[in-house]
């Protein structure tokens, strides 16, 4: 039973399929305009994490987004609202800044102001919990992390997708020059800006490696299945490089960890299974 479940999504996501180069020039040229033009930015970023979402939420379940509530934590001003809804979803923004959310003029109806490290939310909320590019700028994302899964459904989804302290754009709007250090890089920013950055290392800005991600998916407990960790930027014959320490630290823009919380009946049926096969008499020669 329990290999059954674990083969049900499969070595192949149906998002594979959208993972071109193509995709993947796009995305990373819209980084220019992540300052200058959030709207056009965030606009890109949304439109993929809508279908990325949505083709993992169809390999897992066999339906499409339309009627489930997805989670956004970190949502900022709303930029993914439209996106999602266009699914059929109903889409539930947090966020802890409140400037941030109304930075961009948009309203979203039912957006919730709070902590994405301590989720206002009672456990098993949502059909689907999803982060892009925010565990970067939080303390403890791993912990994050686990609030996300916490309200989580069994048999939702959990997508976790965050920049690479080491990749290419790391440091936001102060790279390349984070690679000598955030702090330095903050300060050489105000020196040219005459401001201080939007995202401040130590203060809303910090580094969380690739390797990190692999080890939180590897040590998920037995009730989670991973079902996919990729570069979400990369195209799918580029996925190789998230399983290459170092390499990946430099190569992955983004990382993405996909996961589920096994339905309870499928839990209880595996641990029915493993005490059956604990209890079997051995096999005579």
């Amino acid at each position: 039973m329990l290999r059954a479940q674990q083969k049900r999504v499969g070595s192949r996501p149906r998002f594979t399929r959208r993972a071109t180069l193509r995709r993947s020039l796009r995305l990373l040229g819209s980084f220019r305009f992540e300052q200058t033009d959030p709207g056009l930015f965030y606009g890109g970023i949304a439109a993929d994490t809508a279908e990325l979402v949505g083709d993992f939420y169809r390999d897992l379940t066999g339906r499409s987004l339309a009627g489930t509530v997805v989670l956004d934590v970190g949502g900022g001003p709303g930029y993914f609202a439209d996106e999602f809804g266009r699914a059929g979803a109903r889409y539930l923004p947090v966020e802890p800044d409140p400037s941030e959310m109304h930075a961009a003029g948009l309203r979203v109806a039912g957006a919730v102001r709070g902590s994405g490290m301590a989720l206002p939310f009672r456990d098993d909320a949502v059909e689907v919990c999803v982060s892009s590019n925010v565990a970067e700028h939080v303390p403890r994302p791993w912990v994050m992390a686990e609030e996300m899964l916490r309200v989580v459904k069994p048999g939702g989804l959990m997508v976790f997708s965050y920049t690479v302290w080491f990749g290419p754009f790391g440091g936001h709007e102060t790279g390349p020059w984070h690679y000598l250090g955030g702090e330095y890089a903050a300060r050489r920013y105000r020196r040219k800006m005459g401001r201080e950055p939007k995202n401040r290392f130590g203060r809303s800005l910090f580094a969380v490696g690739a390797g990190e991600g692999m080890r939180w998916a590897r040590a998920t407990p037995d009730e989670v299945e991973v079902l996919a960790v990729f570069p979400r930027y990369h195209p799918r014959w580029a996925w190789w490089v998230v399983h290459v320490p170092l390499v990946r630290e430099l190569l992955t823009s983004n990382l993405v960890v996909v996961a589920t919380k096994r339905a309870a009946a499928t839990t209880v049926a595996a641990e029915a299974d493993s005490a059956f096969e604990s209890a079997a008499p051995p096999e005579s020669s």
